[in-house]
């Protein structure tokens, strides 16, 4: 799983990454700091693991991590070639998910590419930047069918429908409904990575004032930005990197209860960035090790198997499961097992969030 941090220059981007990241990215006050893209994995925070290491006490513990890239500073124009555009945008295609983070703040002292703060005017800039590239990545792909599509080609006719409908979408609507498709369709669309298409996380980096008492400006942003349907979460990202600064936990929780904050807004983010892509947690658990394992909502328990190992999904033949909360209130496997509370799955059973799973496999 990765997701990269978009956004103008100087809105906050590198110093959000720092906050979620060992990887110290540099920072700084003025344009394009960032040229390459810095990649960090973070762990992704999960009491559900913190409780079963607490109960199991093992030797090894792995948890969940997606892998965060700090892209930089986007401009007008950079779909085509402006700034550093191009570079950029192909940064952005590699990622599952966008983290587009928008300056809501004032500060004199902190230049703005386009000369003032308005979050939305910034929002519709990127967004343009998204479309404008996708309109050409679709044309590119146009260009190429339209010429065996004139030959009588059934499918290249078929994708060629789809393109202008595509194209029609951007033109008129600035977005790409994909509910309008078909799922074979759907696959095809799939295949050129779309800018558009990629799931958003909105991050409003904001003022220490504004986090206990939001303003009505800031209320009226973030009521605009949901209604697009993306996720929108609000962060003092300055002051993030303070509290992350901190090695002593006690004055990390001191920082936070001083904020009136239960946990870091960089802990809410990672978790609200593996929920927009649909993903799920199971764990694996025995003195030896326990792990999280991400997958994909909605997976047979053969799929899911094949995360671990792939001769688990082809030698699959049962899945032992354990409910988080039935470990939780009996303590051990034995107990839950005594208990009669680990059920026995087979190839069509859905693996749940928060399952823990044994599973039998022929070698």
């Amino acid at each position: 799983m990765k997701a990269g941090i978009v956004g103008l220059p100087n809105v906050g981007k590198s110093t959000l990454f720092n906050c979620l990241s060992n990887t110290k990215a540099q920072s700084a006050n003025f344009p394009f700091c960032t040229i390459e893209p810095n990649i960090g994995l973070v762990n992704i925070p999960d009491e559900r693991l913190n409780s079963l290491v607490e109960l199991i006490s093992p030797e090894k513990i792995v948890p969940n991590s997606v892998e965060i890239v700090d892209i930089a500073g986007l401009v007008k124009g950079a779909s085509k070639g402006e700034g550093l555009g191009n570079q950029f945008l192909s940064n952005i295609r590699e990622t599952n998910a966008i983290i587009h983070v928008l300056r809501c703040y004032k500060d004199d002292n902190i230049t703005h590419v386009e000369g003032s703060v308005d979050p939305l005017r910034d929002k519709e800039i990127i967004e343009f930047e998204l479309k404008l590239k996708d309109v050409e990545t679709i044309n590119k792909r146009k260009d190429k069918i339209s010429r065996a599509a004139k030959t009588g080609d059934k499918k290249s006719i078929n994708e060629l429908r789809i393109l202008e409908n595509l194209l029609l979408m951007l033109n008129n609507e600035n977005r790409i409904k994909i509910e309008d498709f078909k799922s074979d369709e759907y696959e095809f669309i799939k295949s050129m990575s779309l800018l558009s298409l990629k799931p958003i996380l909105f991050v409003c980096n904001i003022s220490e004032d504004n986090l206990k008492n939001k303003s009505e400006d800031l209320k009226r942003i973030i009521s605009t930005l949901k209604k697009t349907g993306s996720n929108v979460i609000s962060m003092a990202i300055k002051t993030e990197e303070e509290i992350n600064d901190l090695d002593n936990y006690e004055d990390r929780k001191m920082f936070l209860d001083d904020l009136g904050l239960v946990e870091p807004g960089s802990s809410i983010l990672i978790r609200e960035t593996h929920n927009l892509l649909s993903l799920s947690t199971f764990y694996t658990a025995g003195k030896k090790e326990v792990r999280a394992w991400t997958f994909k909502k909605g997976s047979k328990a053969p799929t899911v198997a094949g995360i671990i190992h792939s001769d688990f999904e082809k030698g699959f033949i049962r899945a032992e499961v354990i409910k988080f909360q039935d470990y939780l209130n009996y303590g051990s496997e034995l107990k839950v097992k005594e208990a009669g509370k680990l059920k026995t799955e087979g190839k069509e059973y859905i693996v749940m969030d928060g399952d823990i799973i044994n599973f039998r496999f022929n070698t």
